[in-house]
């Protein structure tokens, strides 16, 4: 019979204490976003603040890491979701599960535009959640759930906006959000709606850093 037993020694330790900081660092960006220091981090983590910087070299690093756990969560869901036999049903459940986990999450609109999204690992992130989101909206699209002129970047794009539109009143009303995910989905929906007045953005692909950065 195969040793079940847990792993122990050095390299145990270090994935013990990187899933510790992950999630400790994960909690406290949420409850106060990204200013919350390295120091209060290693502190939730229980472990020394040098331990924190011999898995991340800077804060920046630790977000990227942080960003890459709700991506790739928010990938494998859409990906989930684009085998559903009801594509309009699976693309109103991966919004809703968008937007509720920026929702919760206060350092979302704080890590747009640092350098953490400039990581290769992060911008490959995004584009892998590009492409399912791509398939889970054309396949929407196919059964006429959603209009034609809707595209996977569009409803991308409108997680962030739909939570960015509640943000200053979710202190006091933390549910706010879904007000405006139905208002967003009734949008959505091809009912004889208007044709939509501008093209369609581009692919989110963002740019790689240049030499300076």
């Amino acid at each position: 019979m195969a040793d079940t037993t847990p792993a122990s020694g050095p390299r145990a330790d270090m994935v013990r204490n990187r899933r510790l900081l992950l999630t400790a660092a994960a909690e406290a960006f949420a409850e106060c976003g990204v200013d919350v220091s390295m120091s209060e981090i290693a502190q939730r983590a229980g472990l020394a603040k040098g331990t924190v910087f011999r898995h991340f070299a800077s804060k920046d690093d630790l977000l990227a890491a942080i960003m890459l756990q709700l991506l790739d969560r928010l990938t494998d869901l859409a990906a989930h979701l684009s085998r559903a036999e009801d594509a309009g049903a699976a693309l109103r459940e991966f919004m809703t599960a968008g937007v509720e986990a920026l929702a919760a999450d206060q350092a979302f609109c704080d890590v747009i535009g640092r350098p953490s999204l400039q990581q290769a690992e992060v911008r490959d992130a995004i584009g892998r959640l590009g492409d399912v989101v791509d398939d889970l909206t054309a396949r929407a699209k196919e059964q006429g759930a959603v209009r034609p002129d809707v595209t996977g970047t569009d409803i991308t794009l409108l997680l962030g906006g739909i939570h960015q539109t509640a943000a200053p009143l979710l202190d006091t009303d933390p549910q706010l959000w879904r007000r405006y995910l139905e208002l967003a989905l009734d949008g959505l929906r091809d009912s004889g709606a208007r044709a939509l007045p501008h093209p369609p953005p581009a692919r989110l692909r963002l740019p790689a850093p240049s030499p300076q950065d």
